[in-house]
């Protein structure tokens, strides 16, 4: 149980540092066009639920398929699996946030499709994806050399 909730809070508190600095860049990118964002949690509430599905998939075991492979093709695999884990609960997201808005879901689709799919929207994909690739590459990498001799190899001196 104990190991479960530090994993846990490893993969919030990286996800949550990697939203925020993207909610940042976003805010200060939008900015600069006058256009100003007050969705200062989002980043904490999407590292929350994230950090749950990533650890739902390791009980679940569908992210182990190629555990045995070469650590590029877990890591990979573990990186589109869990962006489109990513994707589907955006979508999620933004349909019931705009149908409690705009009181339709007809409405909340159609936000959806044309102000939330923008090129704003596929920059995060792109963001989340090269975040994953070294979130998957880290957790491959102390999975197979042992999580004691990756942390000691992260916060001792040799």
């Amino acid at each position: 149980m104990l190991h479960e909730i530090s994993e846990y809070l490893i993969n919030v508190v990286y996800l949550a540092i990697f939203f925020g600095a993207f909610a940042v860049a976003r805010r200060l990118t939008l900015a600069h066009f006058d256009i100003y964002v007050a969705d200062y949690f989002v980043g904490i509430i999407k590292a929350l639920i994230i950090g749950k599905v990533i650890m739902i998939g390791a009980f679940m075991r569908i992210s182990h398929v190629y555990e045995n492979k070469p650590l590029i093709i877990p890591v990979f695999y573990k990186t589109i699996l869990f962006v489109i884990c990513v994707i589907i609960f955006d979508i999620i997201e933004v349909l019931i946030k705009e149908t409690i808005k705009l009181q339709s879901l007809a409405d909340a689709y159609q936000f959806l499709m044309v102000e939330h799919f923008s090129k704003l929207w596929l920059g995060g994909v792109i963001m989340i994806f090269v975040s994953f690739i070294s979130f998957f590459a880290s957790k491959e990498l102390s999975r197979v050399i042992g999580q004691q001799k990756f942390r000691d190899m992260l916060l001792k001196h040799r």
